[in-house]
């Protein structure tokens, strides 16, 4: 299972129940990943159509496959209800590394539609820590290529010997 992060940009919904009778709805995002929630912010005189524009931010750290977004409607003197939810499978943003934001199907606790999420994922994996590197250094930022570890040949970046990895102080000795 890959390590790293998982950004979430939750985008829109669209036909979503309105469980409010007396007026537009006040819905909500509960965001899961495995034992990670995050909440969005409430999104209030949108009703059943509302955009929230947020990033959210993930640690991917254990085995996990799926997104859970719960859909809630804020009440001011009882419960929130529910209003539906969505599960992302992850498996797809582990090898394509991001997916544009894309509608996901919403369903109530029979599963039956309830409207639709645009939801845009963006996975970025953490290289390997074999060197005992750590914080910004322990991230694949794109510029590793096929290695993970610091131990690149020199060429790969057009640099001399001496100017990466200390050659020259090591027991490394040209013919």
């Amino acid at each position: 299972m890959p390590l790293g992060t998982l950004e979430v940009l939750l985008v829109d919904a669209k036909g979503l129940d309105n469980n409010d009778f007396l007026a537009d709805m006040d819905p909500y995002v509960l965001l899961t990943l495995r034992t990670q929630e995050k909440k969005s912010n409430v999104v209030s005189g949108q009703g059943s159509a509302p955009e929230w524009n947020e990033t959210f931010v993930f640690t991917v750290s254990d085995d996990v496959s799926e997104l859970h977004l719960k859909i809630m409607e804020k009440d001011n003197f009882s419960a929130d209800d529910f209003v539906g939810e969505a599960t992302i499978s992850l498996e797809p943003i582990f090898t394509e590394g991001s997916i544009p934001p894309t509608a996901y199907n919403v369903v109530n606790q029979d599963k039956e539609y309830r409207g639709e999420i645009k939801v845009g994922l963006r996975f970025t994996p953490e290289r390997e820590q074999n060197d005992g590197a750590s914080g910004e250094y322990g991230r694949n930022d794109g510029a590793s290529g096929e290695y993970g570890r610091n131990d690149r040949p020199s060429g790969e970046y057009g640099g001399s010997e001496e100017g990466y990895g200390g050659w020259k102080q090591s027991s490394y000795a040209e013919e």
